[in-house]
């Protein structure tokens, strides 16, 4: 294995350690309740504080990464979320493990804009959009294993043993990131020079300033947000509590959404690549059709037929390889020079919309059915999400080149003609 490779795989397994991470609650959620006898909307709390920190550490990421390297960076995010993973295995303390959670939204911010500075440094520029997909496909293998090992850990040994587990991957991404990583290759490595707080506000004005970062943002925003949520922590509750599945047929049902994403990512990717002034399309089919499976699974009476919830979950989880078409948007309208904060401010969308919808199911969630996860309660507060997955990138007027229309091109016939707007849609509970 030559050392491009060997670099950028270490890259990913940090990364895959995060996504492990990250998604850990979306297995344990009726677990975490017991232990720390708490509500499901003091649970939503944990998801929605860890994103927060994730949203708001975007964009001071990109600037230390500037500043340090992904080496740096890496490193550290791997060791503080080690070290949150930890705390959380042995406290039975609620303040405890919210600052455990706190900190494993610190971590993970350092982690994913890190491992994509990688690409660029070390690989050349015909191979980026590819290796580019490939991280964020690979990336979610650690989603299977906190859907599969890191549950059967939790009905087996228990909690302390599971989240002590992953604290140990967490430590050996460490130790491989110290070990392996580099910023770039020999010779070829940029130093940034120190900015000043001024600079830097400057330069982050600059970008949002630009047509793309704003599109690529409520891109990233509307896309993915509906199956990070489900994944992050209300998946495993809701097909358990509201659908009846068993542990096994509910991990497996996360597995499958994997499995989708992996499938569905190089197929977005070349449809990107190859009808670049056809993006707007792909986004907006992925929006809709999130919408209409989620309207139809929350239609029924009762629970729905098992099909049904494998079809909803392979549907929604092509909002994760679909909002990389945000970090198309924002590459296309920035020069390289900007490259973290465009980056920053598209995976910031999709955390702040997460956030959000995390806390509305948890908190609708409680209004409808007290403290319990009833599926009437589980219908009231997934239909928030039915509701909202409209996008400011439908309401951006269209343009057009060569005949053809667009939703991101102006009558100029160069891509940035349109913005989208930001406008706060309404939302109807049902």
């Amino acid at each position: 294995m030559s050392r491009v490779w060997l670099v950028w795989g270490v890259g990913v397994v940090a990364y895959i350690v995060a996504v492990l991470h990250r998604t850990s609650f979306g297995v344990s959620g009726l677990a975490a309740s017991e232990r720390f006898s708490i509500s499901p909307s003091v649970l939503s709390g944990f998801v929605v504080l860890q994103i927060v920190v994730y949203a708001g550490m975007q964009i001071p990421a990109g600037v230390l990464l500037d500043r340090y390297g992904s080496r740096i960076m890496i490193s550290a995010g791997a060791l503080i979320m080690a070290s949150a993973q930890m705390l959380l295995a042995l406290t039975e303390s609620l303040p405890l493990a919210i600052v455990a959670r706190v900190l494993v939204g610190v971590g993970d911010a350092m982690t994913f804009i890190s491992v994509l500075r990688l690409v660029p440094q070390w690989f050349a520029p015909r191979r980026v959009p590819l290796v580019s997909q490939l991280t964020g496909i690979f990336g979610q293998i650690g989603q299977i294993l906190s859907a599969l090992p890191l549950m059967l850990l939790l009905n087996g040994p228990g909690w302390s043993f599971a989240y002590g587990s992953a604290a140990s991957l967490g430590l050996l991404s460490f130790v491989l990131a110290v070990s392996v990583i580099r910023n770039a290759p020999p010779g070829l490595e940029v130093v940034a020079a120190p900015a000043g707080l001024r600079e830097v506000g400057r330069q982050i004005r600059a970008v949002w300033g630009r047509h793309g970062t704003r599109l690529g943002f409520f891109t990233h925003m509307g896309t993915q947000f509906s199956m990070t949520t489900f994944a992050l922590l209300w998946g495993v509750p809701y097909l358990r509590s509201a659908q009846g599945l068993s542990p096994a047929e509910a991990g497996s049902l996360l597995t499958l959404s994997v499995i989708s994403a992996i499938v569905a990512g190089p197929i977005i990717g070349i449809l990107s690549g190859r009808f670049p002034m056809r993006r707007s399309y792909l986004v907006l089919s992925i929006m809709i059709s999130n919408a209409a499976m989620w309207t139809v699974v929350l239609a029924l009476p009762g629970p729905a037929p098992i099909w049904l919830l494998a079809l909803l979950v392979m549907v929604i989880s092509v909002g994760g390889p679909g909002s990389m078409i945000g970090f198309d948007y924002a590459r296309m309208f920035n020069p390289s020079t900007s490259m973290e904060p465009r980056r920053a401010w598209s995976i910031s969308a999709g955390s702040w919309r997460r956030c959000w919808s995390s806390r509305r199911w948890g908190s609708f969630s409680m209004r409808w059915a007290g403290t319990r996860s009833t599926r009437s309660g589980w219908r009231g507060s997934c239909s928030t999400r039915c509701g909202s997955s409209r996008s400011p990138v439908s309401s951006s007027p269209a343009g057009r080149r060569g005949g053809r229309w667009d939703w991101c091109c102006g009558p100029s016939g160069r891509c940035g003609g349109s913005v989208a707007t930001g406008r706060r849609a309404s939302y109807t509970l049902t």
